[in-house]
Formats: structure tokens, C-alpha cells, sequence
């Protein structure tokens, strides 16, 4: 697999020089260590900060969302590693205004283990924090199971409640509960087609036939629930949504956002391929789709696929993704379709 990168072992590195030297209006680091970066107008003094953080590999996942009505900081590590508890202490003292911080963050072992080391660290700087996870991927672990699936791209749908949440002056308590509720109103499946390449290795992060495709696979290559041979784009948008609508128990009359998501190297034709399918699922269910975002909002380095992500909509929710927020890869403006 051909790259377009210098030294591998600098990779991470110099993507976040690139993002800090391009959007100089929008984010900044904080210190001496690029893996940490915040809005360039943090702290906001009595807002509630939101960190967030992960591995590299997933851009725009974590670090593209820093900003305006989102995430106030983030902190990551290497590619599919988690940040270490010092960086993210250091995020979450630069974000600090006074009202806490939220960490909204995936539900994976290395993330949660560090973040919960920078959360006692933030109580001896005196910085109230509270935690949400972002636990979306259906295919990860059954209904009854929900509290331990992994976080993968309805996070997004998280990122903007709770960050509008923040702006609007909502206390930590209030964000919090707000981000619970989003995930709790959120599932993702997903289609893998083919793997990453890993850049520090040049391998595989897992192996697929020329004519297979794998349902519920990971963002890091995790086993999906079912290999089988490559399925039209009607099937693949039927799989995924209706597994996506009996996990939420979506219904006649009910409104949803939908996320199409491209995990890195499949065409945005083919992402609007699927949404059109989506959207006729849903409409003849009796399903309004009252936000929609097709593109690439939770990547897996050039992974082929797609995932699919629903939340369930009451006028709150719906009010607070519509609310304007800006990042170096997303903008909402208002009444934004």
C-alpha cells in the first residue's frame, strides 16, 4: 500500500502540525506537545469544557472536532493507541473555566483506563470532571449488554448535543446528562470491504477475499457478526438499518437523524448510494429523517466501508444539534440542511 507520508514513526506528529498550521483561527496546542489541542479561545470562562480524545487514525474523529459548540480539547496518541493520562490532564487543565469538564470519550479499555487516572489527577488541581461514554456499535455486544459496546461514529451526535449544551451555559450535571442521553438514543453498525494499512508496519489490520465484506466490523478491524460475499449497497443500507431499528425500538411516527459514514476510502457517491436506501427504509416505516450527514465523520486511516449511525429525535435533541458549532472538518450553522 502506497502512502503519501515521510517517516512513519513522525506520522502523527506531522498531520497535527498540519491541522494547527491551516487552522490557526480555530485550535491551538497549549504547550509544547501537539497531541494536546483546544479551541483557540479556550479556557471560556464559566463554560463547562468538554475533552475528548482516542487513538490517531480516525481523523476527523477527535481532534476534528474541537471548537465552537463541540469539544473544547482533545488529547491523542499514537495510531489506534490511546493519549496518556498527562496529556489529557494537560487538555483538561487548558479547557478548565471554572465549571468542569466533561470527558466524552469511546468505550475502549486503554482510553478509559488513562482517562480515569487524569480524572483523579484533575481532582487534586481542583477540577470537578465527569465522564460519558460513547458505546454506539450494536454489533459490539447485544442489547442487554449496551453499557460495553465500543464508541464509534454516533459519538458525533454527542459531541454536538453536549457542545451546544456547554455554549448555551448548561451546568456540568446538565451536559453530562444530556451526553447520556444522546448515546443512550444512538446505535451504529457498520460494513467493512477492506482493511487499514498500518503505517508504522505496512500490514493489514485484517484480511478479507476480493469478494467478501464483513458486517459489524470494528474501527480498529474488531470482528464484525458475519463474513460473506460482497452484497449490493441495497442490502448492505437494509442490514444495517434494520438491525439499527429494532435496537432502538424505532417506530411509525417517530423522528431520527441519520449519519452515513464513510471509514476512509469509499467514494462519497457510494455513501449517498446508501443513504438513499436508508431514507427510503425509514419512509416507508412511517420514519421522518429530520437531520441527515453523509461523509466521512469517523475514519479508520483507508479502511473500505461504511457504518451507519440513527438517533432517535424529541424536539430537545433536535434543537440542540441544529445549534450553530464550528471545527476545522464540521460546520452547523443555523437552519443548516
Amino acid at each position: 500500500m502506497k502512502k503519501i507520508i515521510n517517516d512513519p514513526q513522525d506520522f502523527v506528529q506531522e498531520f497535527v502540525e498540519g491541522i494547527l498550521l491551516a487552522h490557526p483561527t480555530l485550535v491551538k496546542t497549549p504547550g509544547d506537545d501537539p497531541r494536546v489541542l483546544v479551541r483557540a479561545d479556550a479556557p471560556v470562562e464559566g463554560k463547562v469544557g468538554i475533552v475528548t480524545g482516542g487513538g490517531s487514525g480516525h481523523l476527523p474523529l477527535f481532534k476534528g472536532y474541537v471548537g465552537h459548540g463541540l469539544c473544547d480539547g482533545v488529547a491523542i496518541g499514537n495510531v489506534f493507541s490511546s493519549p496518556s493520562s498527562a496529556q489529557i490532564l494537560e487538555a483538561t487543565k487548558a479547557v478548565s473555566g471554572g465549571a468542569g469538564v466533561l470527558y466524552l470519550y469511546g468505550n475502549y479499555g486503554g482510553d478509559v483506563f488513562n482517562f480515569d487516572l487524569s480524572t483523579d489527577m484533575a481532582e487534586l488541581e481542583g477540577i470537578p470532571t465527569k465522564t460519558v461514554l460513547g458505546r454506539d456499535d450494536v454489533a459490539s455486544q447485544p442489547k442487554e449488554r449496551a453499557a460495553d459496546r465500543r464508541g464509534v461514529a454516533g459519538i458525533f451526535f454527542a459531541y454536538k448535543a453536549a457542545g451546544a449544551a456547554a455554549e448555551r451555559g448548561d451546568s456540568l450535571e446538565q451536559v453530562a446528562t444530556i451526553a447520556e442521553d444522546i448515546i443512550e438514543h444512538t446505535a451504529t453498525m457498520g460494513v467493512g470491504l477492506a482493511p487499514t494499512i498500518l503505517p508504522t508496519t505496512g500490514k493489514p489490520s485484517f484480511e478479507l477475499a476480493e469478494n467478501e465484506m464483513e458486517i459489524g466490523i470494528g474501527i480498529h478491524g474488531e470482528p464484525g457478526i458475519r463474513r460473506g460475499e460482497l452484497e449490493s449497497a441495497n442490502e448492505i443500507a437494509e442490514h444495517l438499518t434494520e438491525r439499527l431499528v429494532k435496537d432502538l425500538g424505532v417506530t411509525n411516527g417517530d423522528r431520527v437523524a441519520v449519519l452515513v459514514n464513510g471509514l476512509g476510502a469509499t467514494p462519497l457517491e457510494e455513501l449517498y448510494v446508501l443513504y438513499r436506501r436508508v431514507h427510503g427504509i425509514l419512509s416507508d416505516a412511517g420514519v421522518s429523517i429530520a437531520k441527515n450527514y453523509v461523509g466521512e465523520y469517523a475514519t479508520s486511516l483507508e479502511m473500505a466501508g461504511a457504518s451507519i449511525s440513527l438517533l432517535v429525535l424529541n424536539d430537545d435533541r433536535l434543537a440542540l444539534l441544529d445549534a450553530p458549532a464550528r471545527s476545522p472538518f464540521f460546520m452547523e450553522t443555523p437552519n443548516n440542511a
